[in-house]
Protein backbone atom coordinates (compact mmCIF):
# COMPACT_ATOMS: atom_id res chain seq x y z
CA UNK A 1 0.00 0.00 0.00
CA UNK A 2 2.81 2.39 0.84
CA UNK A 3 4.41 1.72 -2.56
CA UNK A 4 1.14 2.65 -4.27
CA UNK A 5 0.88 5.88 -2.25
CA UNK A 6 4.47 6.88 -3.12
CA UNK A 7 3.95 6.03 -6.80
CA UNK A 8 0.76 8.11 -6.89
CA UNK A 9 2.48 11.06 -5.20
CA UNK A 10 5.39 10.89 -7.67
CA UNK A 11 3.01 10.59 -10.63
CA UNK A 12 0.84 13.50 -9.48
CA UNK A 13 3.95 15.61 -8.93
CA UNK A 14 5.28 14.91 -12.43
CA UNK A 15 1.91 15.61 -14.07
CA UNK A 16 1.58 18.85 -12.09
CA UNK A 17 5.11 19.90 -13.11
CA UNK A 18 4.31 19.16 -16.77
CA UNK A 19 1.11 21.21 -16.65
CA UNK A 20 2.83 24.15 -14.92
CA UNK A 21 5.89 24.05 -17.16
CA UNK A 22 8.25 23.45 -14.22
CA UNK A 23 9.66 20.14 -15.39
CA UNK A 24 13.19 21.63 -15.57
CA UNK A 25 13.01 22.49 -11.86
CA UNK A 26 11.77 18.99 -11.05
CA UNK A 27 14.66 17.43 -13.00
CA UNK A 28 17.15 19.72 -11.26
CA UNK A 29 15.73 18.87 -7.82
CA UNK A 30 15.72 15.18 -8.70
CA UNK A 31 19.42 15.09 -9.61
CA UNK A 32 20.45 17.30 -6.68
CA UNK A 33 18.54 15.07 -4.26
CA UNK A 34 20.10 11.93 -5.74
CA UNK A 35 23.58 13.42 -5.39
CA UNK A 36 22.90 14.45 -1.80
CA UNK A 37 21.50 10.99 -0.99
CA UNK A 38 24.67 9.30 -2.30
CA UNK A 39 26.88 11.69 -0.32
CA UNK A 40 24.84 11.10 2.82
CA UNK A 41 24.92 7.32 2.33
CA UNK A 42 28.70 7.28 1.95
CA UNK A 43 29.03 9.36 5.12
CA UNK A 44 26.74 7.01 7.01
CA UNK A 45 28.60 3.96 5.75
CA UNK A 46 31.89 5.35 7.05
CA UNK A 47 30.41 5.98 10.51
CA UNK A 48 28.75 2.56 10.54
CA UNK A 49 32.01 0.86 9.55
CA UNK A 50 33.81 2.79 12.30
CA UNK A 51 31.33 1.70 14.96
CA UNK A 52 31.27 -1.87 13.71
CA UNK A 53 35.04 -1.84 14.10
CA UNK A 54 34.67 -0.48 17.64
CA UNK A 55 32.15 -3.25 18.34
CA UNK A 56 34.60 -5.86 17.02
CA UNK A 57 37.37 -4.44 19.24
CA UNK A 58 34.94 -4.43 22.18
CA UNK A 59 34.04 -8.04 21.41
CA UNK A 60 37.70 -9.10 21.24
CA UNK A 61 38.46 -7.19 24.47
CA UNK A 62 35.59 -8.90 26.27
CA UNK A 63 33.58 -5.71 26.76
CA UNK A 64 30.52 -7.14 24.99
CA UNK A 65 30.69 -10.23 27.16
CA UNK A 66 30.92 -7.97 30.22
CA UNK A 67 27.87 -5.98 29.05
CA UNK A 68 26.02 -9.21 28.34
CA UNK A 69 26.76 -10.37 31.88
CA UNK A 70 25.57 -7.02 33.26
CA UNK A 71 22.31 -7.12 31.29
CA UNK A 72 21.69 -10.87 31.66
CA UNK A 73 19.77 -10.67 34.99
CA UNK A 74 17.48 -7.98 33.55
CA UNK A 75 16.95 -9.85 30.27
CA UNK A 76 16.20 -13.11 32.11
CA UNK A 77 13.44 -11.28 34.04
CA UNK A 78 12.04 -9.72 30.84
CA UNK A 79 12.08 -13.08 28.99
CA UNK A 80 11.20 -15.67 31.68
CA UNK A 81 10.08 -18.33 29.13
CA UNK A 82 13.56 -18.61 27.61
CA UNK A 83 16.04 -20.84 29.45
CA UNK A 84 19.07 -18.89 30.72
CA UNK A 85 21.57 -20.82 28.60
CA UNK A 86 19.50 -21.03 25.42
CA UNK A 87 21.16 -19.54 22.27
CA UNK A 88 18.22 -17.13 21.90
CA UNK A 89 19.35 -15.38 25.08
CA UNK A 90 22.80 -14.71 23.61
CA UNK A 91 21.30 -13.30 20.40
CA UNK A 92 18.91 -11.12 22.40
CA UNK A 93 21.77 -9.76 24.50
CA UNK A 94 23.89 -9.09 21.39
CA UNK A 95 20.98 -7.37 19.66
CA UNK A 96 20.25 -5.15 22.64
CA UNK A 97 23.93 -4.26 23.07
CA UNK A 98 24.23 -3.27 19.39
CA UNK A 99 21.01 -1.24 19.60
CA UNK A 100 22.25 0.56 22.70
CA UNK A 101 25.24 1.78 20.68
CA UNK A 102 22.93 2.92 17.88
CA UNK A 103 24.02 0.22 15.45
CA UNK A 104 20.59 -0.78 14.17
CA UNK A 105 22.01 -2.30 10.99
CA UNK A 106 24.44 -4.42 12.98
CA UNK A 107 21.71 -5.40 15.43
CA UNK A 108 19.28 -6.62 12.76
CA UNK A 109 21.00 -9.95 11.93
CA UNK A 110 21.26 -10.77 15.64
CA UNK A 111 17.59 -9.86 16.10
CA UNK A 112 16.57 -12.15 13.24
CA UNK A 113 18.63 -14.99 14.73
CA UNK A 114 17.01 -14.37 18.13
CA UNK A 115 13.56 -14.55 16.56
CA UNK A 116 14.48 -17.80 14.75
CA UNK A 117 15.71 -19.31 18.02
CA UNK A 118 12.57 -18.21 19.88
CA UNK A 119 10.38 -19.66 17.11
CA UNK A 120 12.28 -22.94 17.36
CA UNK A 121 11.86 -22.88 21.14
CA UNK A 122 8.10 -22.26 20.93
CA UNK A 123 7.63 -24.92 18.23
CA UNK A 124 4.82 -22.99 16.53
CA UNK A 125 4.34 -20.39 13.82
CA UNK A 126 2.37 -18.18 16.22
CA UNK A 127 4.37 -15.42 17.91
CA UNK A 128 5.26 -16.39 21.45
CA UNK A 129 5.20 -14.06 24.45
CA UNK A 130 8.98 -13.68 24.21
CA UNK A 131 8.84 -12.83 20.51
CA UNK A 132 6.23 -10.13 21.11
CA UNK A 133 8.22 -8.69 24.02
CA UNK A 134 11.40 -8.71 21.94
CA UNK A 135 9.65 -6.93 19.07
CA UNK A 136 8.15 -4.33 21.42
CA UNK A 137 11.55 -3.70 23.00
CA UNK A 138 13.25 -3.37 19.59
CA UNK A 139 10.67 -0.94 18.27
CA UNK A 140 10.92 1.22 21.38
CA UNK A 141 14.11 2.86 20.11
CA UNK A 142 16.50 1.20 22.51
CA UNK A 143 19.47 3.54 21.96
CA UNK A 144 21.86 5.34 24.27
CA UNK A 145 24.45 6.51 21.72
CA UNK A 146 22.64 7.44 18.46
CA UNK A 147 25.62 7.00 16.16
CA UNK A 148 23.63 7.36 12.94
CA UNK A 149 22.03 10.63 14.02
CA UNK A 150 25.37 11.94 15.29
CA UNK A 151 26.97 11.12 11.94
CA UNK A 152 24.19 12.92 10.04
CA UNK A 153 24.59 15.95 12.29
CA UNK A 154 28.36 15.86 11.74
CA UNK A 155 27.88 15.64 7.99
CA UNK A 156 25.69 18.75 8.01
CA UNK A 157 28.23 20.69 10.11
CA UNK A 158 26.34 20.74 13.39
CA UNK A 159 28.06 22.86 16.03
CA UNK A 160 27.60 20.15 18.63
CA UNK A 161 26.54 16.87 17.01
CA UNK A 162 26.64 14.90 20.26
CA UNK A 163 24.37 17.18 22.28
CA UNK A 164 21.43 14.86 21.56
CA UNK A 165 22.85 12.02 23.66
CA UNK A 166 21.16 13.23 26.88
CA UNK A 167 17.73 13.55 25.32
CA UNK A 168 18.23 10.20 23.57
CA UNK A 169 18.86 8.50 26.91
CA UNK A 170 15.72 10.06 28.39
CA UNK A 171 13.64 9.12 25.32
CA UNK A 172 15.02 5.56 25.41
CA UNK A 173 14.17 5.10 29.07
CA UNK A 174 10.62 6.40 28.59
CA UNK A 175 9.92 4.48 25.38
CA UNK A 176 11.47 1.19 26.53
CA UNK A 177 9.75 1.20 29.92
CA UNK A 178 6.46 2.14 28.24
CA UNK A 179 6.87 -0.67 25.69
CA UNK A 180 7.49 -3.23 28.43
CA UNK A 181 4.55 -1.98 30.53
CA UNK A 182 2.18 -2.05 27.54
CA UNK A 183 3.48 -5.49 26.57
CA UNK A 184 2.79 -6.82 30.05
CA UNK A 185 -0.67 -5.20 30.22
CA UNK A 186 -1.72 -6.85 26.96
CA UNK A 187 -0.17 -10.16 28.01
CA UNK A 188 -2.03 -10.27 31.33
CA UNK A 189 -5.27 -9.14 29.65
CA UNK A 190 -4.94 -12.01 27.17
CA UNK A 191 -4.44 -14.47 30.03
CA UNK A 192 -7.53 -13.06 31.78
CA UNK A 193 -9.68 -13.75 28.69
CA UNK A 194 -8.83 -17.46 28.69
Amino acid sequence: MVNIIWALMAGIGIVYAMLNGTMDEVNKALFESAEEAVTLSIGLISILVFWLGIMKVAEEAGILQFLSNVFRPIIVKIFPEIPKDHPAMGYILSNITANIFGLGNAATPMGIKAMEQMKELSGTDTASRSMITFLALNTSSLTIIPTTVISIRMQYDSVSPTEIVGTTIIATLISSISALIIDRIFYYRSIGRR
